[in-house]
């Protein structure tokens, strides 16, 4: 990985202040010779909302089944709420909840019978009128769950979740297949469990949600801890970031001969992005340098760094020369 990548923090997340929901230990979680988790550990705080990132393969799944009783560690340390996940799962279902990318339900059930059949699994369940006014669906109360749009679905995906008002929530992709405004009014609901002290566990490949919602975020790969902090610890490095439009496939090292360039990215094909201390330095040696190479640069973009950059830059793999 680039010297240059900002890393406010590596490997092994430290404990954080006060009462701990979740402790998680030097996890380790192998399927033959293949290592899916390597040595995680995060403590994540009662009523914080916390943020797990990684591609698809790191591991996040992977720690997420293990945390929710679906798996067992190959070895390391692991408590939910006190409890073991897989030793103390029924005495764990009754304080915690989740949702999943994908809400599979019975099809032609209204939505108030799902709401009163889950909150009937519970001993201490929530009522269901107020879980659906709590979602933005008391008026389709009476609407059948195979009639509600993909933002709805999840919607009332988050509802169910609540059923038993559980003290830890596992949301993952919560916001996936809906429209800006569902998410923007799901993001409202998130912070406003977050009010009534609910603990929250949250995977999204939305870095702007991650980086909007999260009190704390680890960042996985290959089934290790590469980063981890606040947004404002991983985020307020300092740096910039120039973005530029060019012919797809430059090599890398080329871009890299630029003076005062940090770590340098293709994020998309043909869409380059340089980090930096001195955007406006970097952009004319950028123009001198397109000029000497007779590289057509469009797009010029200077923003700040964002959480998304952050996470390219540590996940993304450079091509071999």
């Amino acid at each position: 990985m680039d010297s240059a990548v900002a890393t406010p923090s590596a490997g092994a997340a430290p404990p954080t202040d006060g009462q701990p929901a979740v402790v998680v230990k030097d996890l380790h979680k192998h399927y033959g010779k293949f290592r899916a988790v390597d040595g995680i550990s995060f403590t994540v705080r009662k009523g914080q909302i916390f943020a797990l990132l990684g591609t698809n393969g790191a591991g996040k799944s992977t720690t997420i089944e293990i945390l929710e009783g679906y798996h067992e560690a190959t070895s390391g340390q692991v408590e939910v709420l006190g409890l073991h996940p897989r030793h103390d799962a029924a005495k764990l279902k009754e304080r915690m909840g989740l949702t999943l990318q994908a809400t599979a339900l019975y099809q032609e059930l209204h939505v108030g019978e799902l709401f009163q059949l889950f909150c009937s699994f519970y001993r201490e369940p929530a009522d269901p009128r107020e879980l659906a006014k709590l979602v933005d669906l008391e008026h389709h109360w009476d609407h059948r769950f195979v009639g509600l749009s993909g933002g709805e679905k999840q919607r009332l995906a988050l509802g169910l979740a609540l059923a038993g008002n559980p003290e830890l929530i596992f949301l993952d992709e919560p916001t996936a297949a809906m429209d800006p405004k569902a998410r923007v009014q799901t993001h409202e609901i998130i912070r406003g469990l977050q009010q009534r002290g609910v603990t929250m566990i949250l995977t999204t490949h939305f870095m702007d949600e991650a980086q909007m919602l999260a009190d704390y975020i680890v960042i996985i790969d290959k089934g290790r801890v590469i980063i981890h902090g606040t947004p404002d610890q991983i985020v307020g490095s300092g740096t910039e970031v120039v973005s530029f439009s060019g012919p797809e496939g430059l090599h890398l090292d080329h871009i890299r001969e630029i003076p005062v360039v940090g770590h340098v990215v293709e994020a998309h094909p043909g869409t380059y992005s340089m980090t930096c201390e001195e955007p406006l330095e970097l952009v004319a040696h950028l123009a001198v340098w397109s000029q000497k190479h007779q590289i057509k640069v469009t797009g010029l973009h200077v923003t700040g760094t964002t959480l998304e950059d952050i996470f390219l830059q540590a996940t993304m793999e450079e091509p071999q020369a």
